[in-house]
């Protein structure tokens, strides 16, 4: 046997020992673990959240809850992972804005990710996409664009969260047609959609995961995603390569992430739990429906996803003179 073998033997045998040594201190403690939302109940990471918990129970063999810290786009739950114990029993689940975008345009966001974070699992990819009020009587970006044009006050697009690709993207649009648009920023996706279903707000950008319900439900009505295809859970909607809108793509992720100091055997053991719920077919079909490319990533794949996320948008912010605030 050779030595490499050998030592994979060795790796193998110590994780399998850690795995099984983890929930029984879960147990132990009479402590839940509780998963980090850094956005109001009703929006996707919300939504992802719960269905995740619900599962994670039953394989973890303990409870786990989700608890909503909204505000500043995830910074103040990011915060509070940051303060927390690296005992296991706190992780968050966040995308890819309060981990690679928001560190870089906030001066002082309070957290580093690198140096204050654990990467434990990837959950999933998803795009981003335009949706519009049902009042509004635009289904394409053509259509869009003419309409702003016809009336004063139609140019403001809910974001849900300042400095995020959404703010991004509404500058793109406003360079790409020469319009006056506005982003307005919200808490979250939820009190953006609720001001969109009541028509106080003519659009939105924000993930497929916040709008395919109310889209298919015929409440608004999502006229252009991200990405190179259409998206299979709406595929009736083009993208804004197809309508013109050239060079700008973006595949945000979804993962969880534990205190930087929390025991490795914790890691992997909710790593591989997460992993096996992935699996259920009613789970993926539950993140399917929601708009979700369902992948799961361990670790090490996380880690390089959050890098490379990380240099894309260090690239774009610093070509857009965006300046920290």
């Amino acid at each position: 046997m050779t030595q490499t073998r050998r030592q994979l033997l060795r790796t193998t045998a110590c994780v399998a020992a850690a795995s099984a040594l983890a929930p029984l201190a879960w147990a132990q403690s009479g402590q839940p673990v509780r998963i980090l939302v850094g956005f109001p109940p009703g929006g996707g990471s919300d939504a992802i959240a719960r269905l995740l918990a619900e599962k994670l129970k039953d394989e973890l063999g303990v409870t786990v809850v989700v608890d909503n810290r909204p505000g500043a786009g995830g910074q103040i739950a990011a915060q509070q992972l940051k303060a927390a114990a690296a005992d296991g029993h706190t992780l968050f689940l966040t995308h890819d804005h309060t981990i690679s975008i928001l560190p870089q345009v906030v001066k002082k966001p309070g957290f580093d990710p690198q140096q204050d974070f654990a990467p434990v699992a990837g959950i999933a990819t998803f795009v981003n996409a335009l949706a519009v009020s049902s009042n509004t009587p635009v289904r394409n970006l053509a259509e869009y664009a003419e309409w702003v044009k016809g009336g004063a006050k139609r140019g403001a697009i809910g974001i849900p969260a300042p400095a995020s690709t959404p703010e991004f993207l509404v500058k793109i649009l406003a360079e790409h047609y020469k319009l006056d648009l506005v982003a307005a920023p919200y808490r979250g996706s939820a009190p953006m959609l609720g001001d969109m279903l009541g028509n106080q707000i003519p659009a939105g950008i924000g993930s497929v995961p916040d709008f395919i319900e109310n889209h298919k439900a015929g409440k608004l009505r999502v006229i252009g995603v991200l990405g190179a295809k259409r998206q299979t859970s709406m595929p009736d909607v083009p993208t804004l390569q197809e309508q013109g809108i050239k060079g700008f793509e973006d595949t945000p992720y979804y993962g969880i992430y534990a205190p930087k100091g929390v025991n490795p055997s914790f890691v992997q053991r909710f790593s591989i739990a997460v992993a096996n719920v992935l699996k259920q077919r009613d789970v993926y079909a539950q993140l399917t429906a929601l708009g979700l490319t369902v992948g799961y990533m361990n670790p090490a794949q996380l880690a390089a996803r959050e890098g490379a996320y990380t240099r894309v948008w260090t690239g774009i912010i610093r070509r857009s003179g965006f300046q920290p605030q």
